[in-house]
């Protein structure tokens, strides 16, 4: 027998050239062997570790101390000439697809230098690894994945979620991004492939907030899919069944819940990402009250629309209360931006919010809401629905509600028709038009249609980014009113000062902060909000401004407060510059 496997091994070793030393090659398909050993770390696997891989950045000593020697070519380069031959890289893909995909495999090999390409090019990569081209690669997820970014916590580990947490390498986390990936951006339900988006959004904690990469933790809950094409696509790579739903889906939420709670303790940060309405309003409600929770879409939405409106207001002139909003779209984002809006009138006119609601009207799929319809109203669509007569469209409730401020949150593009621009134009000397449906494509209209269909008198801003745009001589800017914005300074703000709770104060505070760094150079060029060139600055103010009312609101468990928490704030932050090895 033992000249058999002998004599086995022996031509197997001829034949591939290198000594099966553990005899896995003797192994049969079906039989279990260990798949790592213990060896002491090399050179090589220093190389093949993303944070701390340097590439040809190695020095000539630290060549000699972790045994590179002959693994890098003789060359040392600096991470700055690394970053300006990657960048001349990227830009030679005409895909953007295939931008974020060269992106994504820089942040598997090199972390420090792919978040310092993001933070020294944010204004040209952020549109590569966020929207909108990050809509089309969770489209295409399934193809392009390649190694797990994040953790995937699907049906089949129901009892076992704790256990699924304790797997993910990194134990100090302060971050949860997590989607159920219902409501991917304007595309629907992308499933399992939806992680692109907490991938995406944690990378922008790290490059535009400051929170360190190893704090950040992308999870993806696979409850199944409704979407057949994605049911029936052989490299799909979620749970082939219908979603679960009612009490499954909100035992299976609880016991994540729970579980990230009992593991990270209570200063854990979860921000959800997509969830269909339904189930959006739902956890927040449920969870705000015992959990560090925060709904982006919902309340990262309306705090940087909010943020825009009261730049605006240099603009438009009067004060906030002066204003009628029409909203085209009654989900997440249109009702959180409409409650934070009559919140904020409420605080600076000591005006009950029931009254300042009133200043505010939607219009859904089946027209204007109005108080004849409510008892076929969603309950978070309610508080909107005002005394008027029914409005089955747009162009008619514009026409009727006479709005200064038209806000689209419908996911629907192209629903601001030249009918609808030129009524708002008539109306008002300066519209707000604001466009804030992603991806592109799913915007209600261009900046170009605004500004055109307007005469050039329209202030506009969109979810996703439009080229500068000249009508009669004049440059017109296009606002961005992106979430990107707010939720990086406001999530860093609230780990830096252990927040245990977020108030509706503090997205109040965060749109102050950010409307207070549109400065008069900005206005002149009709810009509503800071140029995202000087966000690290604009996340530290953020930030700032949020612990801040944490503070005051008790809820900070960082004690002593910093006297100055913009500069802490900015002390805090990660930076992505190579650190030198012993």
């Amino acid at each position: 027998m033992e000249s058999a496997l002998k004599e086995q091994k022996d031509q197997l070793t001829t034949a591939g050239g290198v000594e099966d030393v553990y005899g896995e090659d003797c192994a049969t398909e079906d039989q279990c062997i260990t798949p790592w050993t213990i060896a002491v770390s090399s050179g090589y696997n220093l190389l093949r570790d993303p944070r701390y891989n340097k590439g040809l950045a190695f020095t000539e000593r630290e060549r000699d101390a972790h045994y590179l020697r002959g693994l890098l070519p003789p060359v040392v380069s600096t991470q700055e000439l690394q970053e300006k031959k990657l960048m001349q890289s990227i830009r030679q893909y005409d895909v953007p697809l295939h931008k974020y995909v060269a992106m994504m495999e820089l942040e598997e090999r090199n972390e420090r230098l792919f978040y310092k390409l993001l933070i020294d090019n944010v204004e040209e990569l952020l549109p590569i690894v966020y929207t909108p081209t990050v809509g089309e690669a969770c489209q295409k997820y399934g193809s392009i994945f390649k190694r797990p970014q994040g953790l995937y916590i699907s049906l089949k580990e129901k009892g076992r979620i704790l256990e699924v947490l304790k797997n993910w390498p990194e134990k100090s986390i302060q971050v949860i991004v997590v989607t159920d990936g219902e409501r991917i951006l304007g595309l629907g339900d992308l499933g399992c492939q939806g992680m692109g988006i907490p991938v995406g959004k944690l990378a922008l904690y790290t490059a535009l907030g400051g929170v360190r990469p190893s704090a950040c933790l992308p999870i993806t809950i696979d409850v199944g899919t409704n979407n057949e094409k994605l049911l029936n696509d052989e490299f799909y790579i979620g749970l082939r069944q219908k979603r679960a739903t009612g009490q499954e889906y909100y035992d299976f939420l609880h016991e994540f819940m729970s579980a990230v709670k009992q593991n990270y303790g209570e200063k854990i940060l979860v921000q959800f990402e997509d969830f269909a309405n339904h189930n959006a309003f739902e956890l927040l409600a449920k969870y705000r009250t015992s959990h560090l929770v925060f709904n982006d879409d919902i309340q990262g939405t309306a705090s940087v629309v909010l943020a825009g409106l009261i730049a605006s207001l240099k603009l438009l002139g009067g004060a906030l209360c002066d204003h009628t909003f029409l909203f085209l779209g009654a989900g997440e984002a249109g009702t959180g931006i409409a409650e934070l809006i009559a919140l904020e009138i409420s605080k600076k006119t000591n005006i009950p919010v029931e009254e300042t609601r009133k200043k505010i009207w939607l219009v859904d799929s089946k027209g204007l809401i109005v108080s004849g319809r409510k008892e076929t109203l969603q309950a978070f669509k309610k508080p909107w629905a005002h005394e008027h007569e029914p409005v089955n469209n747009l162009l008619d409730a514009v026409k009727a509600v006479k709005p200064t401020v038209l806000i689209g949150t419908s996911g629907v593009g192209r629903t601001f028709t030249k009918e609808v621009v030129e009524a708002m134009a008539s109306m008002n000397k300066r519209p707000l038009i604001m466009a804030l449906s992603n991806p592109t494509s799913q915007a209600e209209c261009t900046a170009e249609q605004a500004y055109t269909w307007s005469e050039g008198r329209a202030v506009f801003s969109s979810g996703s980014p439009f080229p500068y745009f000249e009508y009669n001589g004049k440059l017109n800017i296009p606002g961005q009113a992106n979430n990107c914005y707010i939720f990086p300074g406001f999530g860093f703000g609230l780990v830096m000062s252990g927040t245990i709770r977020v108030h509706d104060d503090m997205l109040l505070a965060a749109s102050e902060a950010l409307a207070a760094q549109v400065t008069e150079e900005h206005y002149a060029k009709g810009m509503i909000y800071p140029p995202f060139a000087d966000i690290r600055k604009i996340s530290a103010h953020i930030a700032a401004s949020v612990a801040a009312k944490a503070y005051e609101l008790g809820v900070a468990t960082r004690l002593p407060r910093p006297a100055d928490l913009v500069k802490y704030a900015e002390s805090c932050m990660y930076t992505p510059n190579y650190r030198s090895y012993r």
